[in-house]
């Protein structure tokens, strides 16, 4: 009996024996996506995990170059806005230096009806026609600026600006303001939103 028992134990030791043998010549099989180890001990990388990081890698790269793109697109279409405005502008002020002649002649004109104002009765005929001849022409000429965005400056009675004003002198006065404009030696001009002439002017200032 304990020789039979024996000879069952030397077996199942055997069969155990054999499996390992078994088991160490086919080699066991490592988990989908883990690092698995060959003979000697030599690491190998699963292929879908790999390709998974070059994927990633390849992601990073294109919103990379989606961002670059965007910001180009963005910098052109600036630099686009910016070339019509400044040619814009270039149309829009480019009489900027012979409206500086002509508003001198405005002013003249605007002098000359003001000094024979009040002088009809004492004017002959002759000039009685040369002043409605020059307040005909001041009209057309105004006229003309009007058209193309040339307005005047006729600040009196308002606050200083030193952006549209230029302040020649002081006047003493207790009942303005000081900084309001009093008197108006010549009107200022604009055109559009640009000043061609400051009107020079006299302010006042407390007694």
């Amino acid at each position: 009996m304990q020789k039979e028992k024996a000879e069952q134990l030397r077996a199942s030791e055997d069969s155990a024996q054999e499996k390992e043998e078994i088991s160490g010549e086919t080699g066991a099989t490592a988990p989908q996506g883990e690092v698995s180890k060959t003979d000697g001990d030599v690491e190998t990388v699963d292929p879908l995990v790999e390709l998974m990081g070059e994927i990633e890698i390849l992601r990073g790269e294109l919103e990379k170059a989606k961002d670059q793109a965007l910001r180009a697109m963005a910098e052109a279409e600036n630099t686009r806005r910016r070339a019509e405005r400044e040619k814009g502008d270039a149309l829009k002020y480019a009489s900027l230096s012979l409206l500086r002649d002509l508003v001198k002649v405005a002013d003249n004109m605007s002098r000359a009806l003001n000094h024979s104002a009040g002088e009809e009765d004492k004017q002959s005929v002759g000039e009685k026609a040369l002043r409605e001849g020059v307040a005909l022409t001041e009209k057309d000429l105004l006229s003309a600026f009007t058209r193309h965005g040339v307005t005047r400056i006729d600040p009196a009675g308002e606050p200083l600006n030193p952006e549209r004003h230029e302040a020649m002198f002081e006047i003493p006065d207790d009942k303005a303001d000081p900084g309001t404009i009093l008197q108006v030696l010549e009107p200022g001009w604009m055109l559009h939103e640009r000043l061609i002439r400051a009107a020079r002017v006299g302010v006042a200032k407390k007694p």
